[in-house]
């Protein structure tokens, strides 16, 4: 395609990107309000409040909510179809291998985001909500306000999220051969303590049994990315061999033509 093209090709797939997360943000709006939505991610504080519920402090805090809400959940929604638009537009300029690698990856991102999300609200939120409330004490009491509970479920989910993205971060790093098994094997000390930093800042809850909740999966993961890498890196092994031996006969063919070409008499050669 001439340059102008691509242009018109990415313009064309940046507004069905738009069209699909409006669509989607819209859907995510009339079911939020239909199902309850903001209801079912009270539930989890609901036994601290003791028979209250999250409090609001104007009119339009409701409204606001539903629009945030509608929003995250909108943009989750129309996720694979951005990616799926992406997809389109990187496809025309890879190698088949190529194409498999990125599909493979871009499902793969989905599914550990999804992963993440529902382990951050079904198993971190429980877990940190306990400790959090102890911290009141007998001379504080809670009035949680409707906008900072959410934002905090909410902020914790997108974060779980994307930590979990981080053996698809490997594999593509390890694709591009910007790291190998060995490195990854060599840094894995360094690959925890890092790990468990980044737990203890996404956790909320005491150090011991939140961070060890993330840490651990998150430790998993990087396993699971050493072998995925393991495997590409094999792969890429087997693909050089074979073409080092397809060129082989080629290149000693050649070093005979020359040595055949320096034996003749002048005025005879042989290309």
């Amino acid at each position: 395609m001439p340059f102008l093209d691509h242009l018109e090709e990415l313009r064309w797939r940046i507004i069905w990107s738009l069209l699909a997360l409006v669509v989607s943000v819209a859907l995510s709006f009339f079911m939020v309000l239909r199902f309850d939505v903001l209801a079912l991610l009270e539930r989890p504080i609901l036994p601290f409040l003791h028979g209250h519920h999250v409090m609001v402090t104007h009119p339009t805090d409701g409204l606001q909510l539903t629009i945030s809400a509608a929003m995250w959940i909108g943009f989750v929604g129309a996720f694979p179809v951005v990616l799926y638009q992406t997809w389109l537009f990187l496809a025309p300029a890879l190698y088949a291998r190529e194409r498999q690698l990125l599909i493979a990856a871009l499902l793969g991102g989905v599914v550990l985001f999804a992963l993440g999300a529902g382990f951050a609200y079904f198993v971190m939120l429980p877990m940190s909500l306990p400790w959090l409330f102890t911290m009141f004490g007998h001379a504080l009491e809670p009035m949680i306000t409707a906008e900072n509970y959410f934002g905090f479920v909410f902020g914790m989910v997108l974060s779980f999220g994307l930590a979990f993205e981080l053996p698809i971060v490997i594999l593509l790093l390890a694709a591009a051969g910007l790291v190998t098994p060995r490195m990854l094997n060599r840094y894995r000390r360094h690959a925890v303590v890092l790990i468990v930093i980044l737990s203890t800042f996404l956790t909320p809850g005491d150090f011991v049994w939140s961070t060890l909740a993330m840490a651990l999966p998150l430790y998993l993961l990087y396993e699971v990315s050493v072998l995925a890498s393991l495997m590409i890196y094999r792969h890429r092994t087997r693909q050089t061999e074979t073409v080092a031996a397809l060129v082989a006969p080629v290149l000693a063919l050649r070093a005979l033509l020359r040595a055949l070409a320096v034996r003749r008499p002048p005025g005879h050669r042989i290309v």
